[in-house]
């Protein structure tokens, strides 16, 4: 019996190193990253998550009395049609949106969603203006020809959800 495992395990190996690619190493004097194409822009850390909320003081009121966050004061910002707050967690900040205005892209929102929730992650990228360019080569759509000014007093991009696999992405200049 042992003798037929032998045999088993033996033919096994056999066919393992007959049939496994071939792995090669690099030279050490090539570089491993001559392969990788160069970008001009880097994508960095998570900034936010914003949430739609149809009623802003009970959502200020949830983070900062019961779950005891740091919740900034409400800003209008009227160019994107909305107000936000932005709660503290440390390590990532959560973006409290409500409308402004009738043509509020967060009215819409909240028209098909009553009850609100996650409208956007936004992620800080090193230069905006070149992250622009090389995403419009590689078709993904940007939702405005130009950045805008965003909360944080910083440009900001935001780009299409159906290219993004139905999450919408906005680009802030770090």
């Amino acid at each position: 019996m042992a003798a037929v495992l032998r045999r088993g395990v033996a033919g096994l190996l056999t066919r393992l190193q007959t049939s496994a690619p071939t792995v090669r190493t690099l030279s050490s004097s090539k570089s491993f990253s001559q392969n990788i194409p160069s970008c001009l822009w880097k994508l960095g850390q998570l900034n936010h998550v914003a949430i739609a909320v149809p009623d802003l003081e009970k959502a200020q009121s949830l983070y900062r009395d019961v779950l005891g966050a740091q919740v900034s004061k409400t800003i209008a910002l009227p160019e994107h049609g909305v107000y936000t707050v932005f709660v503290e967690l440390g390590n990532v900040k959560l973006e409290l949106l409500h409308p402004l205005g009738e043509k509020s892209p967060i009215a819409s929102f909240l028209q098909k969603n009553k009850t609100g929730g996650m409208h956007h992650i936004c992620i800080e990228v090193d230069d905006i203006e070149a992250a622009m360019t090389e995403l419009k080569k590689k078709q993904i759509r940007i939702l405005s020809e130009e950045p805008k000014i965003g909360a944080h007093g910083k440009p900001v991009i935001f780009l299409h959800p159906k290219d993004c696999h139905g999450v919408l992405v906005e680009l802030e200049q770090a």
